[in-house]
């Protein structure tokens, strides 16, 4: 049974035994994404300028889970985890839509109600389809503490109980499920980047990596515009930092404004490092995976391929590199906006 964080005892770290105990409640649920090579010289074939000493580079696609995103691995697990007795009211989330969709349909899968809260800027592609799964969505401001007033409100009022989108450790351990997946299907990778927000992903893929493949490198990517986990980590003090500035960037997924009390414990323990990359950097990635492979990428899901397409330099010197591709719940029109911009 894993312990929830406590700001007043020291907090539990997830294991590996929970990432595996994981594993098995999400059997039947969530898909075992592919692991896919991305081939540079199509990529330089078709006039992207890349660097001769790039490793090779594999990206595992989250973007084939029945939501389209990573998400569903930790909404299941933390749900599926209750009693019939602490469900009975439904659940709460809060998101910006990938998480939304995960514990909208985890909460379909198990017949209970679940509200979402949501902000007013969230794609429509991702509210659309958070209400398609059955979920009742509220609207409110842009930020992550507007969510979390709201959501807490929500509670308040009616009941229920919250499915968090990356501070709790079930969440956490149902992420690390994607980690336990490559290090089960590529013992060989060197190197293993993920994109950051909240740090469920990374954390969990860290803890599952590191438990797996001990040799192994574990890196996180964010936006630069939103480097909260970059400077948490490089000082050691968990950082938050202002909605209004996290807004900017085009990666919806990761405008969250501090990493989780726990998340940051686990990353501590577990990931060797964190590099931003640029906003055009990631539309490129977006872009470069658009055109040159079947794999959709939504901005957020496009940041650990950026750090390994731009990155190179600031990065260990490995000959195989597994990025995660954590979503592809891209927007539409920017979809259509990268298919067709000029080199």
């Amino acid at each position: 049974m894993i312990s929830p964080a406590c700001d007043n005892e020291r907090m539990q770290l997830v294991g590996l035994a929970d990432i595996k105990a994981a594993a098995e409640r999400l059997e039947g649920v969530t898909v075992r994404t592919g692991l896919y090579r991305l081939d540079l010289d199509l990529l330089r074939a078709m006039g992207f300028s890349i660097p001769d000493t790039l490793p090779t580079i594999w990206l595992k696609a989250e973007n084939e889970q029945p939501i389209g995103s990573f998400k569903l691995r930790g909404a299941y697990n933390k749900i599926a985890s209750m009693s019939n007795d602490e469900l009975k009211d439904g659940v709460v989330a809060h998101s910006s839509g990938n998480h939304a969709q995960g514990v909208a349909y985890a909460a379909r899968e198990m017949g209970v109600h679940a509200t979402i809260v949501m902000p007013e800027v969230a794609p429509r592609v991702k509210r659309d389809a958070t209400i398609a799964l059955g979920a009742e969505v509220l609207l409110c401001g842009p930020t992550s503490s507007d969510r979390i007033r709201m959501a807490d409100q929500v509670l308040a009022e009616r009941g229920g109980v919250l499915v968090p989108p990356y501070d709790d450790p079930y969440i956490l351990a149902g992420q690390g499920t994607c980690g336990l997946e490559i290090a089960q299907d590529m013992p060989e990778v060197e190197l293993i980047l993920s994109p950051v927000s909240g740090g469920g992903l990374l954390g969990g893929v860290a803890t599952a990596a590191k438990h797996m493949l001990p040799g192994v490198q574990v890196w996180g990517a964010e936006p630069a515009l939103a480097a909260d986990a970059k400077q948490s980590f490089d000082t050691g003090i968990l950082t938050e930092w202002a909605g209004a500035q996290t807004a900017k960037t085009i990666a919806d997924g990761l405008r969250t404004q501090s990493l989780g009390k726990l998340n940051f414990e686990q990353i501590l323990k577990y990931v060797d490092g964190i590099l931003t990359v640029t906003e055009e950097e990631i539309l490129d990635a977006t872009r470069m995976l658009l055109m040159a492979t079947s794999l959709v990428a939504e901005p957020s899901g496009a940041v650990a391929l950026a750090a390994a397409l731009f990155h190179t330099e600031e990065l260990p010197k490995v000959s195989t590199v597994v990025c995660v591709l954590s979503g592809g719940n891209i927007d539409p029109a920017l979809k259509d906006e990268l298919l067709t911009a000029e080199d």
